[in-house]
């Protein structure tokens, strides 16, 4: 179930249709309050979400979204008439998994919708990941820190995943775009080094242990 939260009926009816010709099971909303609603009988499991809506805005109901333990893992692409790269930037620091901007394709919109579900579906991971004094619980989704619990957006919870699933190795900015967010954004990639940035600064005198490749990438190491 695919649920689209998305206030001009004619854009929200056409996104319904094109979801259901491509196989998917849609439901659309106009607003927050009909999410929320929706959301208290039925964990969809992806949301196409607008953000200028009507009352509570986009950026809004996802951190509503992230915040609670129903609904903090559900896949989120956001759909805006905006295109200015601060708000891109908000969306995804703000846990969105990605942002098409208006007007789309309806085939590109099906691609995205493929990508992200293809990308968060089962995976054969290991359930624990440490590196030096920091430890992962992926089923828990638990960051610890020499013992002390580190909260994490969606976002950098999945970046640091994504390091430390592969300690010594030099990851370019390109392929933790391909990786965490489910394909390469063009000309972004300016939203990695955002992530890296608040994640140092969130796991502290452990932040060190990502480290900056010039001209490359990231990698991760265990702290001495």
């Amino acid at each position: 179930m695919i649920y689209c939260v998305e206030d001009d009926k004619s854009i929200r009816d056409l996104i319904v249709y094109a979801l259901g010709s491509g196989g998917f099971e849609a439901h659309g909303m106009c607003d927050g309050k009909e999410l929320f609603q929706a959301l208290s009988k039925e964990i969809p499991d992806l949301i196409l979400l607008d953000i200028m809506l009507p009352g509570e805005d986009g950026i809004s109901i996802l951190k509503r979204l992230r915040a609670s333990g129903r609904t903090k893992t559900v896949p989120v692409i956001m759909l805006t008439a905006k295109s200015a790269e601060y708000d891109k930037v908000l969306g995804l620091d703000s846990g969105a998994d990605d942002y098409i901007t208006k007007p789309f394709g309806v085939m590109e919109l099906i691609a995205r919708v493929k990508a992200v579900l293809r990308r968060i579906g089962p995976k054969e991971r290991n359930p624990q990941l440490t590196v030096g004094d920091v430890t992962i619980n992926v089923d828990k989704h638990q960051v610890l820190a020499n013992g002390k619990e580190i909260t994490l957006t969606l976002k950098e919870f999945e970046l640091l995943r994504y390091l430390m699933e592969n300690v010594g190795l030099v990851l370019t900015r390109d392929k933790v775009l391909e990786t965490v967010w489910g394909y390469e954004y063009e000309g972004e990639t300016r939203t990695v080094d955002v992530h890296i940035r608040t994640l140092r600064q969130k796991l502290g005198e452990y932040g060190s242990m990502i480290e900056t490749v010039r001209g490359v990438g990231y990698r991760i190491g265990g702290k001495e």
